[in-house]
């Protein structure tokens, strides 16, 4: 179960694009402390995958973005005003730039350029995205008790995977948009 936490978190930090939250939430479904631990896992996935998209636009900027334009959901707009919010808000845009929908990946890749240092883009990092991730665990593990009080036969996978798909559908629907 860690391990595909840990395995995620990198992933959707450098070139997947679903969020590590999916798993984190199915790892919590039953016990919070599962879910917990996960994100920890995830946390230590996303700041080496942040890493290295920091290095990757720090040594070769142009390209990294042309790459990362190619993941779902991002568009040449968003990586302009990434870069916008770097430059106005610097670490500020960091921290609740992805709470907005806004890629993590796009600011790692960007953060060099800005004049983030790789010590200060990690610990914001480690704030931003492990805030994210435990709200998101300690959030569904309480609404799926209060929902399975009501409900005691419902299956909490199944709920989460048709809330994640509904989540999706209506993300991708925007952005793309």
């Amino acid at each position: 179960m860690n391990a595909i936490a840990l395995i995620w978190g990198f992933a959707e930090a450098t070139l997947f694009f679903v969020v590590p939250d999916v798993w984190l939430t199915l790892a919590g479904r039953d016990k919070l402390h599962r879910g917990l631990v996960a994100c920890l896992y995830s946390l230590t996935g996303a700041l080496a995958g942040g890493t290295l998209m920091y290095l990757w636009g720090s040594q070769d900027h142009q390209t990294a973005l042309r790459v990362v334009e190619l993941v779902p959901a991002i568009s040449t707009e968003m990586v302009r005003r990434v870069r916008e919010q770097l430059s106005t808000q610097d670490v500020v845009a960091l921290m609740l730039g992805p709470l907005s929908g806004t890629p993590y990946k796009l600011y790692a890749v960007q953060a060099a350029g800005a004049g983030t240092s790789i010590g200060l883009f990690l610990l914001v990092s480690v704030t931003a995205r492990l805030t994210r991730f435990l709200l998101v665990t300690f959030v569904s593990n309480y609404a799926l008790k209060g929902l399975t009080r009501w409900w005691p036969n419902l299956n909490r996978a199944a709920i989460l995977i048709i809330a994640w798909a509904l989540f999706y559908a209506f993300y991708f629907s925007v952005m793309s948009g």
